[in-house]
């Protein structure tokens, strides 16, 4: 890494330049934007791997690495299935070594939310690998020695993954303190990561305002209906589609997504239709214990006609008070706003086509893909989600949003800043982890459970949870900038294509790329 490293510095050198013609040269030449992007992405990795917070300490990145590097070829039929048999007996078979080494890698402590996680996915792999993979090759017909070879390794992996969470069970914790990464190391994801110019105190002092702002527009907004925060998320989840007109509404909701964004001309939408399908059989026992994603980014060199988006599944074989609490919980609101705005629909859906289809960067193609554990390249992440997280507010401000979906959104707003504060807080050393947990219950409302495991994911990834955040805002500054400049020339459309057709880049060196190029 360092070395490649020191080739694209010498290679391609623009550090030199003040910032205005460094953002013009990269608008001219996009070797130069990919130099300076993989300049950047080696940086962030050195520093984790030398701050040796991640592989070498927690466990849950192997044990994710080691399941998913098989699921990935069950998913979807990228290749012939009898090529994928022969790569998934290999890797399945690979498994014992790559967790023996992790063994040997992992510090003499390890923090216990990472133990847990960790065996919960080996437990959740013991089902995957069994009785989810015998149904996985009952799908359709396959060679019989593949599948043979197949289920040998597939044992091998279940003992595997057996004997590694018997091991956890007796490694000992690490104190609290271990969790967070340090200054050094979120200084380094922010200003390389992100490209954010501001410091980390910066940041949670800007946070830290508008979250009270955000919270008196919720509290307004509340006191409207006479709702206390719990009565509001009781309506939303009582209102909620039939379990028979369940599936149809994503589709329903996803069409009208569609056609406010063509009607408003808000920006190009691609011919990339989705289908709601429910979560394959065979990974429905496991998939609630993994970093399983309902929407994962379609791979970016295939070719696809309609790209398949799994739900959770409410069917005849569901009692009816499992129905009704799947029902509840995929409310029309969660439908809305998280798995069609969000994800399928104007969000992640419409960018990642962008990414893939209107950008001249390589790695602004790739660096948002979703891997095991997170996106490919941490740099990827403020355009991701903050696009996403602002095509919610983009919709509210189209029209789309029912009373009950705009009070959604204006919680999540709440929720969002209330994570870039946690974020800031945890990894430098202010809140612990039992401070996070509090801060959400208090502060957003959060059950503990919930507050729980969005702690416990902070943890893990360090000036992850602030980029949601840290990208939003970005956008929504720059547009205010560009209405500023263009004055009656600024088109909304126009704006959205141009921030899009970068790619999975920092949404900072966006608005920096942007505002150097001529009205």
């Amino acid at each position: 890494m360092r070395a490649l490293h020191h080739a694209l510095v010498h290679a391609h050198p623009v550090s030199h330049l003040p910032p205005a013609a460094f953002a013009a040269a990269l608008n001219a030449d996009v070797d130069l934007l990919d130099a300076e992007l993989a300049r950047a992405n080696l940086e962030v990795r050195l520093a984790e791997f030398e701050s040796g917070f991640f592989h070498d300490r927690n466990p849950a990145l192997w044990t994710g690495e080691a399941i998913f590097g098989a699921v990935s070829l069950m998913i979807r039929p990228f290749a012939s299935r009898d090529d994928r048999l022969s790569a998934l007996a290999a890797r399945l078979t690979a498994i014992d070594d790559f967790l023996n080494a992790m063994r040997t890698t992992l510090d003499p402590k390890i923090p216990a939310p990472w133990i847990e996680r960790a065996r919960k996915e080996c437990c959740a792999a013991v089902l995957l690998f069994g009785e989810g993979l015998e149904l996985w090759l009952s799908e359709e017909p396959c060679d019989v020695d593949r599948a043979a070879a197949v289920r040998v390794a597939a044992s091998r992996a279940r003992d595997a993954f057996a004997a590694c969470e018997r091991w956890l069970a007796d490694v000992p914790h690490a104190a609290d303190t271990s969790l967070v990464c340090g200054a050094a190391l979120y200084d380094t994801l922010l200003r390389r990561g992100h490209f954010s110019a501001h410091s980390a105190i910066h940041i949670l002092e800007q946070a830290t305002r508008e979250l009270v702002a955000e919270q008196a527009t919720l509290a307004q907004m509340l006191a409207h209906r006479g709702w206390s925060l719990s009565e509001a998320q009781q309506a939303m989840a009582a209102h909620h589609p039939d379990a028979e007109q369940y599936l149809a509404t994503f589709s329903l909701r996803w069409k009208e997504c569609q056609a406010l964004a063509l009607h408003h001309d808000a920006l190009r939408w691609p011919d990339w239709p989705i289908r709601f399908v429910p979560i394959p059989l065979w990974a429905r026992a496991s998939a609630p214990s993994l970093y399983w994603l309902f929407y994962r980014s379609p791979a970016p060199f295939d070719v696809y006609t309609t790209y398949d988006y799994v739900v959770a599944p409410i069917d005849d074989t569901i009692d009816a008070d499992e129905q009704e609490r799947r029902l509840r919980a995929w409310n029309h609101s969660a439908i809305t706003l998280n798995h069609v705005v969000h994800h399928g629909a104007i969000g992640h859906h419409v960018q990642n086509w962008h990414a893939y289809h209107q950008n001249a960067s390589r790695l602004g193609q790739i660096a948002a893909v979703d891997c095991a554990s997170r996106i490919g390249m941490f740099f990827g992440g403020t355009m991701a989600e903050g696009w996403a997280c602002y095509a919610t507010g983009l919709t509210e401000e189209l029209g789309l949003l029912t009373d009950l979906e705009r009070l959604s959104e204006q919680h999540t707003r709440v929720r969002l800043l209330a994570r870039a504060i946690a974020d800031v807080q945890l990894h430098t050393g202010a809140f612990s982890l039992l401070d996070t947990i509090e801060f959400y219950v208090t502060e957003v409302g959060m059950p503990q459970a919930t507050a729980t495991a969005e702690a416990q994911k902070n943890s893990m990834f360090p000036c992850t949870a602030v980029m949601y955040w840290l990208g939003t805002r970005g956008i929504r500054d720059l547009r205010a900038r560009m209405q500023e400049r263009d004055g009656t020339g600024f088109v909304l459309k126009t704006f959205h294509d141009a921030v899009l057709s970068r790619g999975a880049i920092p949404i900072a060196l966006v608005a920096a790329m942007m505002e150097s190029s001529p009205t």
